[in-house]
């Protein structure tokens, strides 16, 4: 009788709109507003913003346009961006803009060299970066051009005419890779003039300058043999850019480099970290950046030494359990900056630069995430195998209950120099693993920014060492607690994540009920002789398998190559590949889910023709979400 009254109680409750809160979705998450900034007004008092929407039935995605007052308030709808916003593609004096466009400069399809076969559909090749992350060379490059301002049908000056090489940088650049002068003399741009092979072992971009006047182009950065990115003028016209050292290290330590009367200064050259972006103060005399900081992301400012010989230290601005994740402008004494959390997609804050203290401006997913019950975030500290402390995050299903015992994962993240901070995926989300009634258990394992130069660089060339044992630390501290199920443990990543996961498969010692590995390194030969940016694996796993007197190479072959432990696999493993990786190519995938299957080992094998590296697709997304869960309800929730 009190059951029913009880049960009564709570229907008439939800029918009169006093329902619980719920718990995160695969389709909330996925239809969640991705908040970008367009910049500052021209007066400097609005934030213009834009939200990007993905509707899950028409498989597309819509923008919206906002502003916002950079000291916070109503938000308002607007139609266009216009002039809103300066466009920092015209030059200063506005006569003339760049523009990106695509030229044709090879041939390398059957019909460039043979023009009776038109319909044929074929390749030629005849070197190196045929292919880069998931679109196939066809003999254009991106150039970037001087057009009027104000003619439209200009055509423009090529300013890397006939050069076989791409600014923006692929695949990723954009506009952030040429900027102008102050003057209006110049325009500065980011170009990896290497071609073939050298292309494909070299990181060594530099930063061009081409005089208008002259039509001269000046190398500026030659000196240097690695990255030379992002540059980007003060308003006083003092040149700053990003720089990291080693040719060939995609993550090597990031510097800010400021060209000064004296000569180039390093001012982060000291500091034990790494930069991810800045922008100039407002004055010109400090820098803004932020990076990583043990376990987040954050804001510091430092300033720079004009005539000066002493060394400046970085100022740590912003400080919390969260990710200011990007720096979009200042605004007097603020910055308008772009912060996250693992419960919190990123939304658009006004910093203090003075006391640290943030106010939230826009407010995209306020709406959805009231009615959400949230997940507790917690940091703790693991001791390694080799007496250090690593920081651990722990997110706890809403609602967590420490006397109950609940399934549990360990979150393998990719890079695999990359940082395991308060991000917020749209894929690999612990807000929605949490919700799923999942403990999520994410080390930030050798090899990670944040933790020191030394920490962060111990991975290379040793991934089946210290960092294997730093997840089998951070699982093993985790799960003494009483409310982890060790009888429900599953092991799950993505990139290097999925290779840790084939490479756990092996030496788990029966911790694990499941693994999933999604676009994940599972035999090093084959990789070697597929991937196409060979600079990563020429210094990660120390070189190509047939040089034979390369002790760490061999060794990353031998000890380090999943494959060879296929023998040792005893529990179900989901095994996730796109069709358009090319940076961890299909057959990796492929590889590993018949090996399982002809060992006999429960497997599924779940692949997108069309997505590359990511899943990109909304419908996509809902289908990965899906069997995401589905397969850890077969596997550990049975």
């Amino acid at each position: 009788m009190k059951k029913n009254l009880i049960l009564i109680l709570y229907t008439f409750m939800t029918t009169i709109g006093f329902s619980q809160s719920k718990v995160m979705t695969p389709e909330q998450l996925i239809q969640l507003n991705r908040v970008s900034a367009v910049g500052l007004s021209d007066d400097g008092k609005q934030v213009i913003y834009k939200t990007s929407t993905f509707d899950i039935k028409t498989n597309e995605r819509s923008n919206k346009f906002f502003t916002v007052s950079v000291n916070g308030g109503a938000v308002k709808t607007i139609e266009e961006v216009g002039n809103l916003v300066k466009d920092k593609n015209v030059s200063p004096n506005g006569k003339w803009k760049l523009v990106a466009k695509e030229v044709k400069l090879q041939k390398v399809s059957g019909s460039d060299h043979y023009e009776d076969v038109p319909n044929s559909n074929v390749y030629i090749y005849n070197q190196l970066n045929y292919r880069h992350w998931d679109k196939w060379e066809d003999g254009a490059f991106s150039h970037v051009f001087i057009q009027s301002a104000t003619d439209s049908n200009d055509e423009g000056i090529d300013l890397m005419e006939g050069e076989p090489y791409d600014c923006p940088q692929q695949p990723f650049g954009g506009d952030e890779d040429y900027i102008w002068s102050p003057d209006a003399k110049k325009v500065l741009y980011v170009a990896k003039k290497l071609a073939g092979t050298e292309y494909a072992v070299s990181t060594n971009t530099d930063i061009y300058e081409y005089n208008l006047e002259t039509k001269q182009t000046t190398n500026l950065t030659e000196n240097n043999k690695g990255y030379d990115t992002h540059p980007v003028f003060s308003p006083k016209g003092t040149l700053a850019w990003l720089q990291m050292k080693r040719d060939g290290y995609e993550s090597d330590k990031n510097d800010i480099i400021v060209r000064l009367p004296e000569g180039d200064v390093n001012l982060t050259k000291d500091w034990d970290g790494t930069v991810n972006g800045f922008i100039w103060s407002e004055d010109g005399s400090k820098i803004y950046f932020n990076a990583p900081v043990g376990g987040t992301v954050h804001t510091f400012q430092i300033d720079v030494p004009f005539g000066k010989k002493m060394k400046s230290k970085p100022i740590q601005i912003s400080k919390g359990q969260f990710d200011v994740n990007g720096i979009i402008a200042q605004s007097g004494n603020h910055l308008i900056v772009y912060r996250r959390d693992m419960n919190h997609a990123s939304e658009i804050y006004n910093l203090d630069i003075k006391t640290g203290a943030m106010k939230q401006l826009s407010t995209a997913n306020d709406d959805i995430y009231k009615d959400i019950k949230m997940s507790k975030i917690e940091k703790r500290m693991v001791k390694t195998t080799d007496g250090k402390d690593m920081v651990t995050w722990v997110i706890y299903p809403p609602d967590f209950d420490p006397t109950k015992k609940y399934p549990t994962l360990l979150y393998c993240q990719g890079g695999p120099q990359g940082a395991l901070s308060q991000f917020y995926s749209f894929r690999w989300n612990f807000q929605l693993m949490a919700a799923n009634g999942y403990i999520i258990v994410a080390p930030n394992r050798r090899g990670m920014p944040g933790h020191g130069v030394e920490w962060n660089e111990q991975i290379s060339k040793d991934y089946g060492g210290q960092n294997m044992k730093d997840y089998l630390s951070a699982i093993d501290d985790v799960a003494k607690e009483s409310y982890v199920d060790t009888d429900r443990m599953g092991c799950i990543g993505a990139s290097y994540g999925g290779y840790s996961v084939f490479y756990l498969a092996s030496r788990h010692e029966g911790r694990f009920k499941s693994f999933i590995s999604h676009d994940g390194i599972f035999n090093w030969r084959s990789m070697y002789g597929t991937t196409e940016e060979l600079f990563f694996v020429n210094w990660d796993i120390g070189g190509p398998y047939w040089d034979k007197n390369n002790a760490a190479a061999q060794k990353s072959y031998a000890e380090f190559n999943p494959i060879n432990f296929v023998d040792k696999w005893d529990s179900p493993i989901l095994i996730i590949q796109g069709g358009k990786d090319f940076r961890v190519p299909i057959g990796q995938g492929l590889e590993a889910f018949q090996a399982a299957q002809l060992r006999g080992i429960k497997s599924r094998l779940l692949y997108f023709p069309e997505e590359n590296h990511w899943v990109l697709s909304a419908q996509n997304s809902l289908v990965w979400q899906r069997e995401f869960y589905k397969w850890l309800d077969e596997t550990l929730k049975m």
